[in-house]
Protein backbone atom coordinates (compact mmCIF):
# COMPACT_ATOMS: atom_id res chain seq x y z
CA UNK A 1 0.00 0.00 0.00
CA UNK A 2 1.28 3.48 -0.87
CA UNK A 3 1.24 5.97 2.00
CA UNK A 4 1.61 9.70 2.32
CA UNK A 5 4.99 10.66 3.75
CA UNK A 6 4.35 14.13 5.12
CA UNK A 7 2.49 17.39 4.81
CA UNK A 8 3.30 18.89 1.42
CA UNK A 9 1.72 22.28 2.01
CA UNK A 10 -0.95 24.29 3.73
CA UNK A 11 -2.94 26.70 1.58
CA UNK A 12 -5.40 29.35 2.71
CA UNK A 13 -7.45 32.04 1.09
CA UNK A 14 -6.47 35.62 1.96
CA UNK A 15 -7.89 39.03 1.18
CA UNK A 16 -4.30 40.30 0.93
CA UNK A 17 -1.90 37.36 0.36
CA UNK A 18 1.25 39.52 0.36
CA UNK A 19 0.36 41.20 3.66
CA UNK A 20 -0.61 37.91 5.27
CA UNK A 21 2.65 36.28 4.10
CA UNK A 22 4.55 39.24 5.56
CA UNK A 23 2.74 38.81 8.91
CA UNK A 24 3.69 35.12 9.09
CA UNK A 25 7.30 35.98 8.24
CA UNK A 26 7.61 38.93 10.64
CA UNK A 27 5.55 37.54 13.52
CA UNK A 28 6.34 33.82 13.42
CA UNK A 29 9.64 33.74 11.52
CA UNK A 30 8.14 31.65 8.72
CA UNK A 31 10.74 32.30 6.03
CA UNK A 32 9.55 31.03 2.68
CA UNK A 33 11.04 31.37 -0.78
CA UNK A 34 9.28 33.11 -3.68
CA UNK A 35 7.15 29.99 -4.25
CA UNK A 36 6.12 29.63 -0.61
CA UNK A 37 8.49 26.69 0.03
CA UNK A 38 9.72 26.38 3.61
CA UNK A 39 12.07 23.79 5.07
CA UNK A 40 10.74 22.79 8.48
CA UNK A 41 12.71 21.09 11.23
CA UNK A 42 12.26 17.36 11.66
CA UNK A 43 9.57 16.36 14.12
CA UNK A 44 6.16 14.89 14.55
CA UNK A 45 3.06 16.22 12.78
CA UNK A 46 -0.46 15.46 13.94
CA UNK A 47 -3.48 14.70 11.76
CA UNK A 48 -6.66 14.78 13.85
CA UNK A 49 -10.23 15.33 12.65
CA UNK A 50 -12.42 17.12 15.23
CA UNK A 51 -16.19 17.07 15.75
CA UNK A 52 -17.99 19.46 13.38
CA UNK A 53 -19.27 21.60 16.26
CA UNK A 54 -15.90 22.08 18.01
CA UNK A 55 -15.04 25.50 19.39
CA UNK A 56 -11.35 24.57 19.51
CA UNK A 57 -10.58 26.34 16.21
CA UNK A 58 -12.21 29.59 17.31
CA UNK A 59 -14.79 30.77 14.79
CA UNK A 60 -17.17 28.09 13.52
CA UNK A 61 -16.51 29.39 10.00
CA UNK A 62 -12.86 28.23 10.28
CA UNK A 63 -12.79 24.66 8.94
CA UNK A 64 -9.13 23.87 9.70
CA UNK A 65 -6.49 25.07 12.12
CA UNK A 66 -2.77 25.25 11.44
CA UNK A 67 -0.50 24.05 14.26
CA UNK A 68 3.15 25.12 14.34
CA UNK A 69 5.79 23.43 16.48
CA UNK A 70 7.91 25.90 18.48
CA UNK A 71 10.99 25.48 20.68
CA UNK A 72 9.97 27.97 23.40
CA UNK A 73 6.25 28.68 23.65
CA UNK A 74 6.62 31.44 26.27
CA UNK A 75 9.17 33.31 24.15
CA UNK A 76 7.02 32.99 21.02
CA UNK A 77 3.89 34.23 22.80
CA UNK A 78 5.82 37.17 24.30
CA UNK A 79 7.17 38.04 20.85
CA UNK A 80 3.69 37.97 19.35
CA UNK A 81 2.25 40.11 22.15
CA UNK A 82 5.07 42.65 21.67
CA UNK A 83 4.11 42.85 17.99
CA UNK A 84 0.48 43.55 18.95
CA UNK A 85 -0.86 40.19 17.76
CA UNK A 86 -4.15 38.79 19.04
CA UNK A 87 -2.79 36.15 21.47
CA UNK A 88 -5.03 33.99 23.67
CA UNK A 89 -4.67 34.91 27.34
CA UNK A 90 -3.81 31.43 28.60
CA UNK A 91 -1.57 28.62 27.41
CA UNK A 92 -2.44 25.00 28.23
CA UNK A 93 -0.30 22.07 29.34
CA UNK A 94 -1.15 18.49 28.38
CA UNK A 95 1.02 16.02 30.25
CA UNK A 96 3.11 13.90 27.92
CA UNK A 97 2.00 15.95 24.88
CA UNK A 98 3.31 19.45 25.52
CA UNK A 99 2.24 23.05 25.89
CA UNK A 100 -0.15 24.92 23.62
CA UNK A 101 -0.89 28.57 22.93
CA UNK A 102 -2.95 30.34 20.28
CA UNK A 103 -2.73 33.44 18.12
CA UNK A 104 -5.14 34.81 15.53
CA UNK A 105 -3.63 36.11 12.31
CA UNK A 106 -4.70 39.46 10.80
CA UNK A 107 -7.34 37.75 8.64
CA UNK A 108 -9.00 36.01 11.60
CA UNK A 109 -7.44 32.53 11.33
CA UNK A 110 -6.73 30.94 14.72
CA UNK A 111 -3.29 29.27 14.80
CA UNK A 112 -2.10 26.84 17.41
CA UNK A 113 1.49 26.93 18.68
CA UNK A 114 2.84 23.71 20.22
CA UNK A 115 5.92 23.13 22.31
CA UNK A 116 6.14 19.32 22.32
CA UNK A 117 6.90 17.55 25.58
CA UNK A 118 10.51 16.43 25.93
Amino acid sequence: MERVVGIGGYFLRAKNPAALSAWYRESLGLDTDENGAWQQEAGVSVFAPFEADTDYFGSRSQQTMLNFRVRDLDAMLAQLRALGADVAAEAQDFEGVGRFGWVTDPEGNRIELWQPAD
